[in-house]
């Protein structure tokens, strides 16, 4: 079968792309620095024959080939993210992080490679009627490395029919594919709160307007809002992720304010509108209650990540061709994490995917420590990558 093909081609290199992936892992860059990946793509990808355009959304590389015709027109974006993580890295691999305190905990070493592994098989068969582009996104991890590619011209200057990408997850075996037709990753939304009050002494705190109890109050509300207001068959989240509030060196004083920050996760845009106005209320009523002065900041960081249905039908199709149905999830339930390939999507149609890559029940989880990419997944995920080309972009008898 052709399908298995490809894949039995990728396998012949699988070495040079562990190497190189092991290699981008000992040299993490964080967002927008990846100065060192992204020199090391645009060369493999000179190397192999692709037209590439550096400094695309600051350090992004994009690189573009045709197939052996060009003649339907069409054109087909695969991505993958290359930014590490600030985190110091606790593994005893002998290719650990070089760059102390700078990790690739979340895969986008892997990511890289897989899509580097795909455009070597691209380069060497051009097996397709139209033209691919290769998109190497930087600042993935909270910074907006995709919507500074969409402000660089993304599309309008290597338009794309459709889109895809996939993410590692250690929560399927390895090598099985998951999609969803519908949401596969949720908004990520942030929020500030400031509390002030009125300070004072601990042993006369009828003087005070204590913002730490007003806090206390406040944090129990905010956790009702999903609860009560969100209809059970959706899904929110509302987290307060930190507090800061007097100093813990001074336990008879009541601070003057507080402060909390968290976030909000919600697949519908609809839930997302509720979950604001409920905040915003739940604010506004605690202050009045306790006749403090409470600000409220609310930032909508990424939209959710939504596949368009039938790119997603075609991954989960691609997939079981590639690797048979026992190794295809087509409904995966989505995820409240958030990734910014969402804004990619609100441009273009396509998919985003998971590369089961195992290792969540020994805690080699996303943006833990002790994370590694599993380097045996390598060549399925270019597979796909190819396939999904391939498979869009048909040669035909002339």
């Amino acid at each position: 079968m052709y399908a298995k093909s490809v894949l039995e081609a990728i396998q012949s290199f699988h070495g040079e792309l562990t190497a190189l992936r092991r290699d981008i892992h000992a040299n993490p860059e964080l967002g927008f620095q990846e100065v060192r990946t992204s020199g090391l793509v645009a060369n493999a990808l000179q190397a192999l024959g692709y037209t590439v355009h550096r400094g695309v959304g600051k350090t992004g590389v994009v690189g573009v080939l045709e197939g052996k015709r060009n003649l339907s027109g069409r054109s087909i974006g695969l991505r993958a993210d290359m930014d590490a993580l600030p985190i110091l890295e606790q593994g005893a691999a002998a290719y650990a992080s070089t760059n102390p305190g700078v990790m690739h905990a979340c895969g986008h070493d892997g990511h890289t490679t897989v899509l580097l592994g795909a455009a070597r098989y691209l380069a060497e068969t051009r097996n397709f009627d139209g033209q691919v582009v290769l998109i190497f996104q930087p600042a993935e991890e909270g910074l907006g490395g995709a919507q500074a590619m969409l402000d660089d011209g993304l599309f309008e200057r290597f338009p794309c029919d459709a889109i895809y990408a996939l993410h590692n997850w250690p929560g399927l075996a390895p090598g099985v594919i998951g999609v969803n037709p519908g949401p596969m990753m949720a908004a990520a939304d942030h929020f500030e709160i400031t509390i002030e009050g009125r300070g004072g002494h601990g042993a006369h705190a009828y003087q005070t307007n204590d913002p730490i109890v007003i806090a206390a109050q406040l944090i129990t509300a905010l956790q009702t809002i999903v609860s009560r207001n969100v209809p059970a068959p959706e899904s929110a989240v509302v987290t307060v992720a930190a507090v800061n509030a007097g100093n813990l060196q001074a336990m008879n004083v009541i601070p003057r304010d507080a402060r909390m920050v968290g976030t909000v996760r919600t697949f519908s845009p609809a839930v997302q509108s509720q979950v604001i106005q409920r905040m915003e209320e739940v604010v506004a009523g605690i202050a009045a209650a306790f006749k403090a002065k409470i600000d409220m900041k609310y930032h909508r960081l990424f939209p959710a990540t939504i596949n368009t249905p039938e790119h997603a039908a075609f991954v989960a199709e691609v997939a079981t061709e590639l690797f048979g149905e026992e190794m295809v999830i087509p409904n995966l339930t989505p995820s409240m994490g958030s990734e910014d390939f969402s804004v990619m999507l609100q441009h273009r149609p396509g998919a985003y995917f998971r590369l089961g890559q195992g290792g969540a029940e020994s805690g080699c989880v996303l943006h833990n420590s002790a994370f590694d990419f599993n380097d045996a997944v390598i060549p399925a995920g270019s597979a796909m990558f190819c396939r999904l080309v391939e498979r869009s972009m048909p040669l035909t008898t002339a």
